[in-house]
């Protein structure tokens, strides 16, 4: 269909918070009025049916959708405020107390104001001309913003490249991109149309997100044409315009209620944020069952704490051809005591898992006659090209394969004592536009949702978990993903290089996820791919790596060394303390996963989201925030032992490890040894800390608490949560809150740490550790002050019950 004019649209109908217009009696769109601060807006060009009549990524504050998906008019979850409506010859106005939407009625042309102080302020609008696909080019979907110049864009996921992606263009389109250039590759591994634009002028920030399975494209200022002024667009090859304005005003307002849009995060088990070893080269090796042993061996003999293990698929490999669910017996003869090795060693393995059956896999007949792949025209198995081979990836929109993954799971892995499982090489690359899905019965191209693959992927992964030990919370990690894969899994931003410009750059890109709702994530420690990295780089990485809620060091060099934490023995002893460090930092780490998933806070993120009002955290920069107190400055320079760090206005901050306190505002400059990365926390902050010591298979739990006091007069009032780490017990009650008070004034801390449900105060009495600069008279609420200790790195005290 053609069109020459902009078409002009009429109120049909109103019902409760969904509008719905007509243009020229043709195109139909719907605004649904969601929340306070969200409004969506729904396009059908052509009217008609649409193309896609279901969600996944919709789950507002919810563990899960359907199965089949969620229906797109259903409005379950929200509130559906009051609001009010206008409409004039020209114009409809929507607007609830946050947000005000103006519908120009010839082309459907928006302008998005919130609400200040002083009144509304327009954020957005769509560009003058043809903002929309009204018939004007191909079957595609557009929708075209008009570009101001005080715009800053961030998020989209884990993409490449600066944080602000102003001026740039990305595909989004996943696809295995091992070696990738943290700074230049485009695409990469996961599918979140997500974005948030910050305003300088105004100080506002909104959130846009397309609710596509599609393959699309994000320009964001990078392409200009004169006839249209300067602009910024999305296109999707497939699906429907379907997108959802959210107005939190500040960073931090709109990644919580996207990730709230998109579902809870998961409440994985505490030792998911343990260290988790992997190396190809150990599976891949003919002997791959003794290197393994060695691996423990090496944690023994160099005491490295350690949790997990990612168990590459070697494991099921004959040559270099990958079978999954299908262990190489001669490798591993006996996988169930193979894992028990491993579990007596306080270990938990990972296994690797993929969802394409070559060609010659030994159940690839089974899965051909039961037809569970995904199809050719003529309903053969379609082939695709899977690492050096061919197979057939599994139609997970097919019942019957989900359950047969699931089945697969279990007598593969979980019945050999294995608890959790690694999602990988699910990208489901699918090119022809030819090959069919089952579609839940309504078959489909694959290729119009490659990413809704990857989610009922690791959903069936995850139930099969969650079915075998009901009473335990699964563990799960996956490299790629959508919107609202953390309702599932951990991720990592897949194979990179191993280079000092990936560790820069991985900063950023796990700054970027975790403003799109993901923010359990990590990157390989060391690079997964090229080069073996040398002493001083390996070092910084684990400095970084140890901050990070996934802390995997992961590898295949180009020379068949593996990155292990004793490979340079001049640094060993400073990579074992880092990681004991890590473990030290455990109980905080937890206590933000529980947040995470509770309060949908990012468990890192930028310093612009907790920061607003300091433009200087808006530019590019090299730090991160882990929770809200703690300030990481990694070392991404070769040859430093100082580094530079700004420090947001609007806080104070101390040196973790002198205790020298510094205002905000300024640049300081910290000593960068190797073995004590830089790390600030911020005045008034209470972290919660494991004490015990700690030793390789010998686990120990001693809760005390680091407390950075204000200065003079102030206040502190914390809590943290506790429970067994690994259950699901709390949901019936079984858990436990500290409760961390401290008043302050010139003279002296009154302190008060209580216990409450399964958190118990040690018999031996509790820690508290205050900067060592800390002098004031030490008042308790209640306990005796059995020691304080000046002097060495902290004030400590000890108080006895």
């Amino acid at each position: 269909m053609s069109i020459s004019r902009n078409p002009f649209f009429s109120l049909i109908s109103r019902q409760d918070n969904r509008l719905v217009f007509i243009g020229d009696a043709v195109h139909v769109v719907h605004v649904f009025v969601l929340e306070a601060d969200l409004i969506r807006v729904l396009l059908m060009p052509g009217g008609g049916e649409l193309r896609f009549p279901r969600t996944w990524a919709i789950a507002p504050g919810m563990a899960d959708v359907p199965l089949a998906g969620r229906d797109r008019f259903d409005t379950s979850g929200f509130a559906l405020p009051a609001y009010d409506f206008a409409e004039t010859d020209e114009s409809f106005v929507v607007a609830t107390e946050r947000v005000r939407l103006t519908i120009r009625r010839a082309g459907f042309f928006c302008r998005w104001e919130m609400r200040a102080a002083d009144g509304w302020v327009e954020v957005a609008s769509d560009r003058a001309t043809q903002s929309y696909n009204f018939g004007w080019w191909d079957d595609k979907v557009y929708h075209y913003l008009k570009r101001e110049p005080d715009e800053m864009y961030f998020g989209l996921g884990e993409r490449a490249g600066d944080a602000n992606r102003t001026g740039q263009s990305y595909r989004m389109c996943n696809v295995d991109a091992m070696g990738y250039s943290a700074r230049t590759t485009d695409p990469l591994y996961k599918h979140i149309p997500f974005y948030l634009t910050w305003r300088k002028n105004s100080a506002l920030a909104f959130g846009l997100f397309y609710d596509t399975l599609s393959d699309c494209t994000f320009d964001m200022g990078r392409e200009l044409d004169n006839y249209h002024g300067y602009y910024r667009y999305f296109k999707a090859d497939h699906g429907d315009l379907d997108y959802y304005f959210i107005g939190g005003g500040t960073p931090a307002e709109v990644t919580r209620r996207f990730t709230w849009l998109t579902g809870r995060p998961a409440f994985t088990p505490r030792w998911g944020l343990g260290y988790s070893g992997s190396t190809m080269s150990y599976t891949d090796a003919p002997d791959a069952q003794r290197r393994m042993a060695e691996f423990l061996d090496g944690c023994r003999r160099h005491d490295i704490l350690c949790d997990s293990f990612h168990l590459s698929s070697g494991y099921t490999s004959i040559g270099s051809r990958r079978y999954v669910f299908n262990w190489n017996r001669e490798k591993f003869p006996d996988p169930a005591a193979f894992v028990r090795s491993y579990l007596d060693n306080g270990v938990k393995l990972c296994p690797n898992i993929k969802p394409c059956l070559l060609h010659d896999h030994p159940r690839f007949a089974e899965a051909e006659a039961a037809g569970l792949f995904i199809k050719d025209a003529d309903g053969s198995p379609a082939q695709v090209q899977f690492w050096d081979e061919t197979g057939a990836y599994l139609d997970f929109t097919n019942p019957a394969a989900y359950a047969w993954w699931k089945a697969r799971v279990t007598d593969a892995l979980l019945d050999y004592g294995i608890a959790s499982t690694w999602n990988d090489n699910n990208e489901f690359e699918v090119w022809n536009d030819r090959q069919l899905i089952d579609g839940f019965g309504h078959p489909r191209p694959a290729c119009e949702a490659k990413p809704l693959h990857t989610l009922l992927m690791i959903r069936a992964s995850r139930e099969a978990q969650a079915e075998y030990a009901p009473h335990k919370r699964p563990f799960l990690i996956s490299r790629s993903g959508a919107a609202g894969m953390q309702r599932y899994v951990q991720t990592w931003s897949g194979d990179n290089y191993t280079s000092w410009e990936t560790l820069r750059y991985n900063i950023r890109m796990g700054l970027g996820l975790a403003l799109c709702g993901v923010s359990n994530s990590g990157h390989d420690i060391g690079g997964f791919a090229g080069p073996a990295p040398e002493p001083e780089l390996f070092l910084r990485w684990v400095q970084q790596g140890i901050f990070l809620p996934r802390f995997s060091i992961h590898s295949w060099n180009d020379d068949g060394t593996a990155n292990e934490p004793w490979m340079y023995p001049e640094i060993t002893p400073f990579v074992r303390d880092l990681i004991k460090f890590r473990y030290r930092l455990i109980p905080y780490l937890y206590d933000l996963l529980w947040r995470y998933h509770d309060r949908l806070e990012p468990m890192m993120r930028p310093t612009f989201h907790d920061f607003p009002d300091d433009p200087r955290c808006f530019e590019e920069n090299d730090d991160f925030l882990l929770g809200g107190k703690l300030l990481v400055a990694p070392v991404v320079e070769p040859g430093q032992r100082t580094r530079a760090v700004y420090l947001p206005r609007g806080a104070a901050w101390y040196d973790f490890w002198s205790g020298e306190r510094f205002a905000g505002g300024a640049t300081v400059t910290l000593p960068a040894p190797w073995d004590r990365p830089p790390l600030l926390a911020r005045e008034g902050s209470v972290l919660p800390l494991n004490l015990a010591e700690q030793h390789f298979a010998r686990p120990a739990d001693t809760r005390g608490f680091a407390v950075f006091p204000p200065a003079g007069e102030g206040a502190i009032d914390d809590t943290f949560f506790e429970d067994d780490g690994e259950s699901t017990a709390y949901l019936d009650g079984r858990r436990g809150e500290w409760r961390v008070r401290v008043d302050a004034d010139a003279r002296a801390l009154r302190l008060s740490v209580t216990a409450s449900g399964t958190a118990r105060l040690p018999d031996e009495g509790l820690t508290v550790l205050l900067p060592r600069q800390e002098a004031r008279e030490i008042r308790l609420a209640s306990g005796r002050l059995a020691a304080d200790v000046p002097g060495g790195d902290w004030r400590t005290l000890r108080i006895a019950p």
